[in-house]
């Protein structure tokens, strides 16, 4: 028997005193956080609906849970990752109906958007993830399984599910080298991996990630949200204002750019190509829109600009229109479908919106540099129809390329959006895979 170095033994010790430590520490440091939130309620409009939507998390629960029923319960983040976990939780309902579904969330941008999405029983905020509110969150609900959505790490209702013996499951989930999970001094953190019943990662890389730090409860099952997208296309809703607009199909039809998700700083790159080019049109949709902001791209784009809101009340603003701006939420994800060529803002920002949303029509997209968190900005690349920019010395090159009336840059559009399209259509599926595998395979 081999007798331990000391060097072994204090690292041992060290790894034992790290870990009695961890669940205190990280739990102070989520009362810290919470504290915090009702603090910033006072000023901060989202910090106030979340303080406000964790104080009536219980009643929402003793009003809508029923004890007899059998639950299956899905955390999102935010809007996003509920749109990636959508495909699941529809596919639920329709083949296992004697469950119902608790929906939770931990963003105000995505709870009062999806607060009373159909075909969840009950939707709450996440209480935050302290010990107490973990034990009554699990004994209120006692779900039959729990799946998180993409980017879920919340340690004591890990911990809790896995000593419960609850089935627990990350789905769509993307690791990247620079995730605390893989730094030296914080590589203890894959014990939180190891609570997952299994997780659904997105790509190969992903995988090889988790099995270099010993965590092999994993499957590559790709990503739920070209699920979801190409579930949107074919339900898509029409917009005869956008019609009207963008003359799709029609004589006199020119080349039309969609720019979905755009903020200030993207319109910076792409306003002064659409200026020297009004045999083009633009559309855009910002990430966010007050009076402030619409005035902004009203001097921006001049005269020939006009909210969607005014053409609604006088359609024939459209027709001398160069710019339309959708100043409504939840068009965007079929407005695509009008256009030739899209932008998908936040590449310049804080990060790229979905581009999956917009490549499912068939059309090439732009988009910024801030895309490395994102494997469908580099495949999509690759694949050929999706073309990173970083200046807008680049946007005009590309723009040049696609978006000109040219005979040329018409057979560029189509045969770069049929690419992108065909990425798409490559990447369905995950829906099914994970289903089969919770439902089928246990």
């Amino acid at each position: 028997m081999r007798i331990p170095k000391l060097k072994e033994i204090r690292g041992f010790m060290a790894e034992a005193c790290r870990q009695m430590l961890e669940r205190p520490l990280y739990s102070f440091g989520i009362s810290a956080y919470a504290a915090g939130v009702r603090t910033a309620a006072l000023k901060n409009r989202k910090a106030s609906l979340l303080s406000a939507g964790q104080k009536e998390i219980w009643d929402t629960l003793d009003r809508k849970i029923d004890p007899a029923a059998r639950y299956i319960w899905i955390h999102a983040a935010s809007l996003g990752e509920f749109e990636q976990g959508r495909p699941l939780i529809e596919k639920i309902k329709r083949e296992r109906p004697e469950y119902k579904i608790l929906l939770t969330f931990f963003s105000p941008s995505g709870y009062e958007v999806r607060k009373n999405y159909e075909l969840a029983d009950c939707v709450c905020y996440l209480p935050f993830d302290t010990p107490g509110r973990v034990r009554r969150f699990l004994y209120k609900v006692n779900p039959e399984m729990a799946i998180f959505v993409k980017y879920e790490f919340w340690r004591n209702y890990l911990e809790e599910l896995y000593r419960r013996q609850i089935p627990t499951y990350l789905i769509s989930a993307v690791f990247r080298p620079d995730q605390f999970f893989f730094k030296k001094r914080s590589a203890w953190y894959s014990y939180w991996l190891r609570w997952y019943t299994r997780i659904f990662v997105q790509n190969d890389e992903s995988r090889r990630l988790l099995e270099g730090i010993g965590v092999r409860n994993v499957e590559v099952f790709g990503d739920t949200r070209f699920d979801r997208v190409a579930d949107i296309r074919s339900k898509g809703r029409e917009i005869p204002l956008l019609q009207r607009f963008t003359r799709r199909g029609e004589e006199g039809h020119v080349p039309v750019m969609m720019a979905g998700s755009s903020w200030p700083a993207d319109e910076e790159v792409y306003s002064d190509w659409f200026k020297k080019h009004p045999e083009a049109k633009l559309v855009i949709a910002p990430h966010e829109f007050d009076a402030e902001r619409l005035q902004k791209l009203r001097v921006l784009f001049g005269d020939n600009c006009v909210l969607m809101s005014e053409a609604e009340k006088n359609p024939s603003l459209v027709y001398n229109a160069d710019v339309l701006v959708i100043d409504c939420f939840g068009l965007l994800s079929s407005a695509y479908a009008y256009c030739d060529v899209a932008y998908v803002g936040g590449g310049f920002g804080a990060g790229l919106h979905n581009i999956n949303e917009a490549a499912v029509y068939d059309v090439p997209v732009i988009y910024g540099p801030n895309n490395s968190k994102f494997i469908e900005a580099r495949e999509m690349a690759e694949s050929g129809g999706g073309f990173p920019i970083t200046s807008k010395e680049d946007f005009d090159k590309v723009a040049d390329k696609l978006m000109l009336t040219s005979a040329s840059s018409s057979a560029e559009r189509s045969e770069t959006g049929k690419k992108a399209g065909d990425y798409i259509r490559s990447k369905l599926g995950a829906t099914d895979k994970i289903f089969g595998k919770i439902f089928k395979d246990g």
